[in-house]
């Protein structure tokens, strides 16, 4: 190729390398005559680089005259003073309207180092001042947000972390960057990932923000969270056709209030649920029949299983017998009426001496059948709650409320409903031994 041959190519990359920048650009020689002037340029203030090329400064053509001096001496002035120069100043469109522009200048040195002329990227300030506000926006997201930030990349995995986001998990901001969510949640990561695939294939977030009830892993163990959660699809601003590049995801902890309202929905529905039950162990004749209709009752989203062991006379004051008396549901495996033969230690036994409650689970390794069955529960016991029955001063049995897997220990909240239940159960067996008063309409 010939030496005229390159330098043509050269001049056509560099116009093409020009004709594809997003910012006006334009340069001057040394003389102040401009030499380049790119489309973003013609955009912007409709002049034709055919029109552009070729005129000393913008005076006459491109800035009002009053403020041509001025404009071309801080543009000029780049060229003198080492870096760049950034002036804002209002340039004349080809229709004769103003447009504000913030420019950035620097001088360009020549072959033998001394001033050759200046280029000058300029934009609309408001563009610029949008683009500005975007960053600082990322940048304030990033480092001391108040909320969670995650920007997750289309293979799920987290890209970005802010501060907020990483003392949620537990961990630093580098350890959490290119890991799956599998690793950092024990539960809820299937509703988390189901969302972020759902913005990713149909690139709208969901209508309301989600609450997502996560088990965090940290280096202190599993913690339980709720989270409330908001999505954006993030697409490239430089493709034509939009190309997602993940998801960004902003959370919340909102654990401690969620957690007080669920607390106080329960009351409420125990509280009901008292109520009803005294309503319909008031219409039983039988005590005993009422003390079973209290505990059908309570188990309502309690437990699975209630057993009833009422207190009987066994001679020996150190080894109280206890009868099976009610079970809710009535006629299953291992919760027959009868004698109920505990062996000390057993955690209704305890909750006579101890007149309280005693909670205790299936531990873990050990089949939870066989753990149930030497303790004469129902088969699917997994939790249990005993409770000692109350009245007048009197033990009068014991009630244990059961679980099974599904569902999750007994706390101490669940301990106090339980002996809230007992007390009335045992006012209940307490009236049974006592005589019958006459029906209405009983002859004296």
């Amino acid at each position: 190729m010939s030496a005229s041959g390159r330098g043509e190519t050269t001049d056509d990359l560099l116009a093409a390398l020009l004709d594809g920048m997003d910012a006006a650009l334009c340069a001057f020689d040394a003389d102040g005559v401009i030499t380049h002037w790119n489309r973003e340029a013609e955009r912007i203030l409709g002049w034709s680089a055919a029109e552009a090329v070729g005129r000393k400064g913008f005076a006459g053509w491109a800035v009002r005259a009053a403020d041509a001096q001025d404009v071309e001496e801080r543009l000029m002035s780049a060229q003198d003073v080492p870096g760049r120069q950034v002036h804002e100043f209002a340039l004349l469109t080809k229709e004769g309207g103003r447009v504000l522009v913030r420019t950035q200048s620097a001088g360009v040195p020549g072959a033998d180092g001394k001033p050759a002329g200046v280029y000058c990227a300029f934009s609309e300030v408001h563009a610029q001042i949008d683009l500005e506000r975007s960053i600082a926006l990322s940048e304030a997201l990033m480092d001391d947000a108040s909320w969670g930030v995650v920007l997750v990349d289309v293979d799920l995995r987290p890209a970005v972390v802010n501060a907020h986001a990483a003392r949620a998990f537990g961990s630093g901001r580098t350890a959490l960057l290119g890991r799956p969510l599998g690793e950092l949640l024990a539960q809820g990561v299937e509703e988390l990932e189901g969302a972020l695939q759902h913005v990713l294939a149909e690139g709208s977030p969901p209508p309301a923000p989600m609450e997502l009830w996560v088990s965090v892993r940290t280096p202190e163990g599993v913690r339980r969270r709720c989270w409330r959660s908001g999505f954006l699809r993030l697409g490239s601003p430089l493709a034509e056709e939009p190309v997602p590049l993940g998801v960004g995801w902003l959370f919340q902890d909102i654990t401690e209030a969620r957690q007080a309202a669920l607390d106080t929905a329960q009351l409420r529905f125990r509280a009901g649920q008292l109520h009803r039950s005294g309503r319909a162990a008031a219409e039983c004749e039988d005590p005993v029949e009422a003390a079973a209709v209290r505990l059908d009752f309570a188990l309502a989203g309690f437990a699975e299983h209630a057993l009833l062991d009422v207190l009987e006379s066994s001679g020996d004051p150190d080894r109280p017998r206890l009868v099976r008396t009610a079970a809710s549901p009535p006629l299953l495996p291992g919760a027959g009426a009868g004698a109920a033969r505990y062996a000390p230690g057993h955690p209704a036994l305890q909750a006579l001496d101890r007149i309280g409650s005693v909670r205790t689970s299936a531990p873990r390794g050990e089949p939870a059948g066989d753990w149930a069955r030497e303790r004469q529960w129902p088969e699917d016991a997994v939790h249990a709650l005993c409770t000692v029955l109350r009245s007048r001063g009197r033990t009068v049995g014991a009630l244990t409320f059961v679980r099974a897997a599904s569902r999750a220990p007994f706390e101490q909240a669940d301990a106090a409903y339980a002996e809230e239940v007992a007390a009335r159960v045992a006012a209940d067996l307490d009236l049974a031994a006592c005589p019958r008063p006459p029906k209405d309409g009983d002859t004296p």
